[in-house]
C-alpha cells in the first residue's frame, strides 16, 4: 500500500491558488447565426437609433394633438382621412389641420403628426373618422432614438448570449459578432481497469465512467472537451497523453491521484511542472491534484481529480467550474448565486475537521441526504444537487435550512 497523505490543504486555501491563476482569454469573430451560448468579448454599442425614426406604438390613426382636445365620449370630433400608412410604408403626404392618417403599429408618423388615436377609440363615418379621445402630443407614439440612441452601449462584454440576447443583436442588424473563444479542455481518464462503453465487459474491468461525465460539465462551463481516451496506470502512458494536448488550455484527468503504488499522476506532473496542491481537506476528494505544466511544449493549468465518479463531479463542481467559467468569459458567475435554500429531511452527522459535500436529491421542497460512498453509481442516479459542511461542524439538525447547490441548472 501507498503512504497517506500527510499535508493536507484547506478547501479555501485552495480556492485562493486557483484564484491566482492567470487568465488568458482568446476572441473570435463569428456569424451572428452562431452567437447562441456564447459570450461577448467586447461591449456591443448601437449601431443605429433605435427605433430608428418616430413611430406608431397603436394601431389607430396619426393626429396634430391639439385637434383632439375637445374629443369626448359623447362628442367626438369628425377628422378627414387623408391617408393610410401601414407598417414598412412611408407616409406621401404631410398631415394637416382637420385630417388624420390611419396608421399601424411600427409605421413611420406622418409629418405634422404629433400623437396617435387608438383605433379602439375611433369610428369610420362615410370616409371620415370619428375621434371619441382626446390625446396629448406625444401619445402613443416611439420616437427616433427613445429607446437607445446610436453609439450607445446595448450589451456588455461578458454578457452570456440568449435568446432575447439575440433579438438585441437582430434590431441593430449585427452580422458578425466578437466573443471569447471557447476554451479547449483535454479529459482524460486513467486506470489499468477502464474500458470503452462499446467494448465487452470482461471479469475485472469497467466501464470509464468520467470521461463523458466530465465532459459534459465542461461543456455545461462554456467550454470545448477534447477527448483523449483511456491512459493506462503507466507513467510514459500517462505523459504521452498530457504531452499530446498542446493545443488545449487546460488538462483534467481522472484517477491516478491517490497515494497508492499505482498512482503516477504525481510523478508525472512533477517530471514536467509543479504539483501545486496534492491532498484537499474535503470529503469526498481528498486525493485532488492540481498543477502547473511549463515545460517542453505545454504550458497550462492541470486538475487531477479523483477517479470515483462523484468525487470526481464534485470536486470538478466545487474547485474547477468556476475557474473554467471565468476562463471562458462568463461576468459576475458565483456559484453561490446559484444555490437553493431547501431545508434537510433528517439529522446528519459529519466528520469534523474536513469540509464535506453531500449530495443530496430533492422531494417536495426538502434535501435528503444520499448517504452512499463516492464510489456508488447510484449515487448519482439519484442526486440533483450536494450542500457543504463546514470543517468545524458535526450535526445538522432536521429542518435546518441548507444551501443546496444544483448539479445541473437546466
Amino acid at each position: 500500500m501507498g503512504k497517506e497523505f500527510l499535508n493536507l490543504t484547506d478547501p479555501d486555501k485552495v480556492k485562493d491558488v486557483i484564484k491566482n491563476f492567470a487568465i488568458i482569454r482568446k476572441i473570435e469573430e463569428i456569424n451572428f447565426a452562431e452567437t447562441y451560448g456564447r459570450i461577448l468579448a467586447e461591449d456591443v454599442h448601437a449601431t443605429i437609433d433605435l427605433p430608428p425614426f418616430n413611430r406608431a406604438s397603436m394601431d389607430g390613426y396619426a393626429v396634430k394633438a391639439k385637434d383632439t382636445f375637445i374629443a369626448t365620449e359623447d362628442n367626438p370630433v369628425l377628422l378627414n382621412l387623408s391617408e393610410v400608412v401601414k407598417a414598412g410604408n412611408i407616409p406621401k403626404k404631410r398631415l394637416m389641420e382637420g385630417n388624420c392618417v390611419e396608421i399601424g403599429t411600427g409605421a413611420p408618423l406622418p409629418s405634422g403628426a404629433d400623437a396617435v388615436v387608438m383605433v379602439e377609440f375611433t369610428e369610420t363615418e362615410e370616409g371620415n373618422i370619428k375621434i371619441y379621445d382626446a390625446v396629448a402630443p406625444g401619445e402613443n407614439i416611439a420616437n427616433r432614438g427613445s429607446d437607445i440612441e446610436k453609439g450607445n452601449i446595448l450589451l456588455r462584454s461578458g454578457t452570456l448570449i440568449t435568446p432575447d440576447k439575440i433579438g438585441v443583436l437582430s434590431a441593430i442588424g449585427m452580422s458578425l459578432v466578437t466573443v471569447f473563444r471557447k476554451p479547449r479542455v483535454a479529459v482524460i481518464s486513467t486506470g489499468n481497469e477502464l474500458i470503452k462503453p462499446n467494448e465487452d465487459l470482461k471479469y475485472g474491468k469497467a466501464y470509464d465512467i468520467n470521461s463523458e461525465t466530465i465532459a459534459s460539465a465542461v461543456k455545461s462551463c462554456g467550454c470545448i472537451p477534447i477527448h483523449s481516451g483511456i491512459a493506462k496506470d503507466d507513467y510514459n502512458d500517462l505523459k504521452a497523453k498530457i504531452s499530446q494536448f498542446s493545443d488545449a488550455d487546460i488538462i483534467i484527468t481522472s484517477g491516478g491521484t491517490s497515494a497508492g503504488a499505482g498512482d503516477v499522476l504525481n510523478v508525472v506532473v512533477e517530471d514536467i511542472g509543479e504539483v501545486l496542491i496534492h491532498g484537499i481537506s474535503v470529503k469526498p476528494g481528498k486525493p485532488t491534484l492540481i498543477g502547473i505544466l511549463t515545460k517542453g511544449n505545454i504550458d497550462k493549468i492541470i486538475f487531477g481529480l479523483p477517479g470515483n465518479p462523484v468525487a470526481a463531479l464534485v470536486v470538478f463542481q466545487v474547485f474547477a467550474a468556476p475557474f473554467l467559467r471565468r476562463m471562458a468569459g462568463i461576468r459576475g458567475y458565483k456559484q453561490r448565486k446559484e444555490s437553493i435554500k431547501l431545508r434537510l429531511s433528517r439529522r446528519y452527522h459529519s466528520s469534523r475537521g474536513r469540509s464535506q459535500y453531500v449530495l443530496i436529491k430533492i422531494r417536495e421542497d426538502q434535501a435528503y441526504p444520499i448517504l452512499k460512498d463516492s464510489g456508488a453509481i447510484t449515487a448519482l442516479a439519484e442526486a440533483d444537487g450536494y450542500f457543504e459542511v463546514p470543517k468545524n461542524v458535526e450535526i445538522i439538525e432536521k429542518g435546518d435550512k441548507i444551501d443546496v447547490i444544483p448539479l445541473s441548472r437546466l
